[in-house]
């Protein structure tokens, strides 16, 4: 079969609908995308059960992104899924400090890990940014911390992925957004990782920049 990617993409998620419906599974209309962005990169349809979102996250999130607000990562594996094109669209840009000579060392000295560190510099030079954490729980805590004194960023996407703390991460950083009103979208358990927490981001940056379309990408 000779397929274009944009044609692949809309096929693959048609097949999602057909699926999801063929299981009594009916998505709320604000969160569907995200979580159609998810099941795609993944081809697990766990994260129709395990998604949470704080409410109106994903139109507060568009929103924000809108305004050119930065993307902060927790590894370079998701910043280099994001897609630079929207990114480029909205006026925003993605960072990730984790393998920064600077954090490496206060890191070792403070005997913590780079992801906490990473997230505390983060945290200072982007405080509105939208969060995408696939990886590290600490990177969750040290957020979490963080909101409970008062950063209030645009969005926490809380998906890491692993067995150690990674659930408790995810239910921490949920009550605190919670409590703060911070928007957050979290994979519950203990699946999720860079890739995910690339497509829950992309799927904003896209409605954000009217690129839902693969033509508008130029895909074709």
């Amino acid at each position: 079969m000779n397929l274009k990617p944009g044609e692949i993409e809309q096929t693959s998620l048609q097949i999602i609908h057909e699926e999801l419906e063929a299981g009594g599974i009916r998505l709320p209309e604000e969160n569907a995308g995200v979580i159609l962005r998810c099941i795609h990169a993944s081809a697990d349809f766990d994260y129709a059960e395990t998604l949470r979102f704080t409410p109106g996250a994903v139109p507060l999130a568009i929103n924000a992104l809108r305004r050119g607000v930065a993307v902060v990562t927790d590894t370079n594996m998701a910043k280099a899924g994001i897609s630079r094109p929207a990114l480029r669209k909205l006026g925003g840009e993605v960072f990730c400090y984790m393998a920064e000579d600077e954090v490496a060392r206060e890191a070792k000295a403070r005997g913590v890990t780079r992801a906490a560190v990473s997230m505390e510099h983060a945290a200072g030079e982007h405080p509105r940014a939208v969060f995408a954490i696939g990886n590290a729980p600490t990177a969750l805590f040290t957020l979490a911390e963080a909101i409970e004194r008062g950063l209030r960023p645009a969005l926490i996407i809380a998906v890491p992925v692993g067995f150690v703390h990674v659930e408790e991460s995810k239910t921490r950083i949920l009550a605190a957004c919670g409590e703060a009103e911070v928007p957050c979208i979290a994979a519950m358990g203990r699946k999720g990782g860079s890739s995910i927490a690339a497509a829950v981001c992309n799927c904003l940056l896209y409605a954000a920049a009217g690129m839902e379309d693969p033509a508008a990408r130029g895909w074709g």
